[in-house]
């Protein structure tokens, strides 16, 4: 699977996803710093990528239907340290192995993940 890291995550999620068998960059590798949501989300939309991130707004799938997307999965933490990030990461990930679905949206929470689809939860 191939993902996108978007700026606001740790780099290290990149690593982390790689050693999990993801094809994975960054916004940075690809000059998409600084770069606004529409742009980021259509480069993924283009490449094929799953884009990770700790934006809310990725969550509207008003916005970012998921059905568009190879994937969004959006962590939400009341204090996203990049501890905390790595840590939650770590943990979704065999259960990105075992659940894998894409044009998903996927909310990533302590306790709790929740995916969406175009209509509906999933879970």
């Amino acid at each position: 699977m191939r993902g996108k890291i978007d700026e606001n995550m740790p780099i290290d999620a990149a690593g982390l996803l790689r050693a999990a068998g993801w094809d994975c960059d960054t916004v940075f590798e690809e000059a998409l710093g600084g770069a606004e949501d529409p742009r980021i989300s259509e480069r993924c939309r283009a490449d094929g990528r799953v884009l990770f991130t700790l934006d809310l707004d990725f969550a509207d799938i008003r916005t970012y239907p998921p059905g568009e997307y190879a994937g969004i999965v959006v962590f939400r933490l009341s204090r996203p340290s990049r501890a905390a990030v790595l840590s939650l990461l770590e943990r979704a990930i065999p259960l990105f192995a075992a659940e894998w679905a894409e044009r998903r949206l996927w909310i990533v929470e302590p306790g709790r993940i929740r995916i969406r689809t175009d209509g509906a939860s999933a879970v």
